[in-house]
């Protein structure tokens, strides 16, 4: 779940508790090239105010009207779009795309203020809805748990399913952190120089003050936790990527020029890192958009961490972009 996700369910909260009717809508089931995976909310008042987005907007504006006129569902429902290729062209969805909506109207919200309050934790929640009874759970979940339906029960999982550790906390990570934090990533910032980290101030990203070694193993570093190292100090970023390159993180990246990163890897052939592992370096990082100021870098970066992540499990994976460069000296 994302940044937006949140508002999205905190708006529904809001507007129920000031006596406005409100559905709440998940995607649960895609085919074809559908605009928005499973999972993806939208809270959608009486009047045809909506929050959120399920079809990136070749939908809503019919799910709108339906909550205008009083013709949603008045008990969690499933509603689809795009069977036939002509309702496909009306709404709007691409290439024959079709979605699977499960529709609640918000009467019980009692389970909201828990599952805001495990996100805000950084803690997955899993919330099971029986559509036949109408009956809802709340459970932990596992990074590895994602949204399933089965025709009567469908299950929604809220909290970041992905983790990126960034070593140095200054500004190119301070936009790293924002622009991450809404692509459904748990942030977290390492940096043990006091003089960088005694003003850092961001609420939604866990500081850590460790030694950037001992951080990536600490935090239990898994398949689903990027690594990118920002501090234009050699010591600081080598220490995390020597950890960082022998563990299972999906993403292992570096700023720097490539003259630097050429250096960069000739020492961490002084350790006892193999080939394969060095060869997992993305340096320079981020995809190459000619990135020069520190948000554009953190653009550049975020974007890399993305195509790599939408990737997994196919042939390049892991291996570095070869049209990425930062082109920040370092």
């Amino acid at each position: 779940m994302n940044s937006l996700d949140i508002d999205v369910l905190q708006h529904a909260r809001d507007w129920v508790a000031e006596g406005h009717r409100v559905h709440l809508i998940t995607v649960v089931q895609t085919w074809g090239s559908a605009p928005r995976q499973a999972g993806a909310l939208a809270a959608l008042r009486g009047d045809g105010r909506l929050v959120g987005s399920v079809s990136g907007g070749c939908v809503e504006d019919d799910l709108m009207a339906r909550a205008v006129a009083g013709t949603l569902p008045t008990a969690a429902d499933r509603v689809t779009y795009g069977i036939t290729s002509e309702e496909a062209a009306r709404f709007g969805l691409p290439c024959g795309g079709t979605l699977r909506l499960v529709v609640e109207p918000l009467r019980d919200t009692e389970w909201l203020d828990p599952v805001l309050a495990d996100v805000r934790a950084h803690r997955l929640v899993m919330r099971t809805v029986d559509l036949q009874t109408g009956g809802c759970t709340l459970a932990p979940a596992s990074p590895i748990d994602g949204p399933d339906f089965d025709g009567r029960t469908f299950r929604s999982v809220y909290g970041p399913h992905w983790r990126l550790l960034i070593i140095g906390a200054n500004q190119t990570a301070r936009v790293l952190c924002e622009i991450a934090t809404a692509l459904d990533f748990h942030v977290m910032v390492c940096d043990p120089r006091e003089e960088f980290f005694a003003d850092w101030n961001m609420p939604n990203v866990t500081l850590l003050t460790s030694m950037p070694d001992d951080t990536v193993t600490e935090i239990g570093t898994d398949e689903r936790t990027a690594i990118v190292a920002v501090t234009h100090d050699p010591k600081l970023d080598d220490m995390a990527l020597l950890e960082a390159l022998k563990s299972p993180a999906f993403y292992v990246g570096a700023l720097g020029s490539a003259p630097n990163q050429a250096k960069r890897r000739e020492r961490l052939r002084m350790f006892d890192l193999t080939e394969e592992e060095i060869g997992r370096l993305h340096g320079p990082v981020g995809l190459r958009i000619a990135s020069r100021t520190p948000a554009e870098i953190a653009v550049a970066i975020a974007a890399e961490l993305v195509w790599v992540r939408n990737t997994l499990g196919g042939a390049d994976a892991c291996a570095p972009n070869p049209a990425a460069a930062s082109r920040e000296d370092s």
